[in-house]
């Protein structure tokens, strides 16, 4: 089953496990005989959505996602401290090496990358 999906022309998603979201990844379109100078700047991506391989490492930075206690805080009008999220890997192979400065659980590991789901929504 395929790990990562076309999201259009120019982008590749994929579910992290240790962010439990979708990340969202800008291919270079250097394969193509027509492609423009922008079109040059991204990730590679190998092609192969069931064993995906991008180069150079990926990094995701932002917030978490709030919890549904903090959400019922900020809906009754209270505030929340923001969490820093940082998630950066190396996909390789159809697994996903995540590197020390993550700031999940999964920071330091190597696993597998999950089946792409349809809920998986970018």
């Amino acid at each position: 089953m395929a790990k990562a999906h076309r999201v259009n022309e120019k982008h590749v998603a994929f579910h992290c496990p240790g962010c439990k979201s979708a990340h969202m990844v800008r291919i270079s379109m250097f394969d193509r005989p027509e492609a423009k100078t922008e079109d040059l700047a991204g990730w590679y991506f190998n092609g192969n959505f069931n064993v995906p391989e991008f180069s150079p490492s990926v990094l995701v930075t932002g917030t978490e996602m709030i919890t549904d206690e903090e959400r019922d805080i900020v809906m009754s009008g209270g505030t929340i401290t923001p969490r820093p999220l940082r998630c950066h890997s190396f996909v390789t192979n159809g697994r996903i090496q995540f590197l020390g400065d993550c700031t999940h659980a999964l920071a330091g590991q190597t696993v597998d990358l999950p089946d792409w789901q349809v809920a998986d929504v970018c």
